[in-house]
């Protein structure tokens, strides 16, 4: 169990889940209060003294059911004469129910129909019964999915298989109609829809049998390390701006709001409590008088921070557009920790967005009007680095005083077009700080039409923003 215990926790940490030594200690000490072979019990106890944030739930649920897949006499895979047992008797009920004739001669369920097999997941599915559909996703599996010890082939390639055999389809029709049988009528149109949602969740946890079923098979042959590492998905705050999917989208946006708040609350601490400024001798003079002239009572001069002036310059177009959104949505959720917070968006043309965000409580809404009304092409719509700086240091190049900061996004592909990286220098001559955001890997810079490099020299510092924790990290430096 140790052994089992640690390698659960290292594929917790392999995963980006912060599990710390104590947390490690208190998860041992709760299961030992909670009895092993219940699964929920124990899956929770885990639960509670390891995941700190809901978003990490998923992925802790996903680590889990891998190590965790065989553990149970439901869960095991050898198909043994208790088995064989159980088929008998279910098999024997459903005969007694439909008067049929046979015995239970033919009761395993290896022995079946599939036409069998059919009536009796639609009683499981009709009866709600967990149980029973568990086992019938293990004869499933074992029928259906053509898995081979050995073979490099991933879960999702089985639970196709399975699924296309079992043509589950038809089956939602098939349960309204045997609802309808069951009340000798016709059903009410709030209760049809009742029905419907509910035989639909069970479809789904039919399905999800399924799919755990699979899992388990393939970390016998595999090995729970293994599948761990197959299994393992990036964590919202890790998942990548320029490849993230649509689902992946979705968890960063609601990771998005806790992240503001943490960040507003850290930037006004800092500046709260700064460190002492120096020696204020005048007043440190005047409290010595107490003591008799001894400046016992050192007094200091405090600063007080002025809160930045921001500019955001952000590239658009294509892959980084995601990246620019999830920047922007960021930048105007904190905003009241600027003084002045200035947006301008482009391709090969620039254009100011700032009054896109005045006005609006939902930046997302903001956000879509920026991707669909801002002025941004010039000419073909590629991106052109050069003349948008251009076009910025004319039109607005006035704009940017002492306290300005300008934060750059981009990933300076350029397309072979004129850097005009003089702007950048101009910039920085009169900004408090320019910075630049690069949403690609490091390894990236300066290939192909990447001129990141040219720019760089110019700037305050250029940072691999490519996910939510290397931004949350960058804002920090801001204030």
């Amino acid at each position: 169990m140790l052994d089992l215990m640690s390698g659960f926790i290292s594929e917790l940490r392999n995963a980006g889940l912060p599990v710390s030594l104590t947390e490690n200690l208190d998860a041992m000490e709760a299961i030992k209060h909670i009895p092993l072979e219940d699964r929920d019990a124990f899956k929770y106890a885990l639960g509670a003294t390891l995941v700190k944030n809901n978003a990490h739930w998923r992925s802790f649920e996903t680590v889990f059911e891998v190590y965790f897949s065989l553990r149970g006499p439901e869960y095991a895979i050898a198909d043994d004469a208790d088995a064989g047992d159980f088929w008998r008797e279910m098999q024997e009920q459903l005969q007694s129910q439909d008067g049929d004739s046979r015995g239970a001669a033919g009761g395993a369920m290896d022995q079946m129909t599939p036409e069998e097999m059919m009536a009796m997941l639609m009683k499981a599915l009709m009866a709600g019964d967990q149980a029973l559909m568990r086992a019938l996703a293990r004869q499933a599996v074992q029928r259906f999915a053509g898995m081979e010890p050995g073979r490099p082939v991933g879960g999702t390639y089985y639970l196709y298989r399975t699924l296309r055999n079992l043509d589950l389809d038809s089956m939602p029709e098939k349960l309204m109609e045997a609802s309808r049988d069951e009340v000798g009528g016709q059903l009410t149109p709030l209760e049809e829809r009742l029905e419907r949602d509910e035989h639909e969740h069970r479809i789904e946890q039919f399905k999800q049998e399924i799919e755990a079923e699979i899992r388990r098979r393939l970390v016998a042959d595999r090995g729970a390390e293994a599948m761990a590492k197959t299994l393992r998905k990036p964590l919202p705050e890790d998942v990548e701006f320029m490849h993230a999917s649509r689902d992946e989208m979705q968890g960063l946006k609601k990771a998005l709001q806790p992240l503001t708040r943490k960040l507003a609350a850290r930037l006004a601490r800092k500046r709260k409590h700064e460190r002492r400024g120096p020696l204020d001798f005048r007043s440190t003079v005047r409290h010595s008088l107490s003591y008799g002239g001894v400046p016992a009572d050192p007094r200091f001069k405090y600063p007080r921070p002025a809160k930045p002036e921001l500019m955001v310059v952000a590239d658009i177009s294509g892959s980084v557009a995601a990246f620019a959104r999830f920047t922007l949505m960021l930048v105007y959720a904190i905003q009241g920790q600027f003084s002045k917070v200035r947006s301008y968006v482009f391709i090969d043309g620039i254009d100011e967005v700032t009054d896109f965000f005045k006005g609006t409580e939902d930046i997302s809404e903001a956000i879509h009007k920026v991707n669909t009304e801002a002025d941004v092409i010039w000419v073909d719509g590629h991106s052109d680095y050069g003349h948008a700086f251009e076009v910025f240091w004319e039109k607005y190049g006035r704009d940017v005083g002492p306290k300005t900061t300008v934060l750059l996004l981009g990933d300076a592909r350029n397309n072979y077009h004129a850097s005009q990286s003089w702007v950048i220098k101009e910039i920085r001559q009169k900004a408090r700080h320019v910075y630049w955001l690069n949403p690609e890997p490091r390894s990236y810079w300066n290939t192909g039409d990447s001129i990141v490099g040219e720019y760089a020299t110019h700037t305050d510092g250029v940072y691999e923003c490519r996910n939510m924790r290397q931004l949350e990290a960058f804002v920090e430096k801001l204030a």
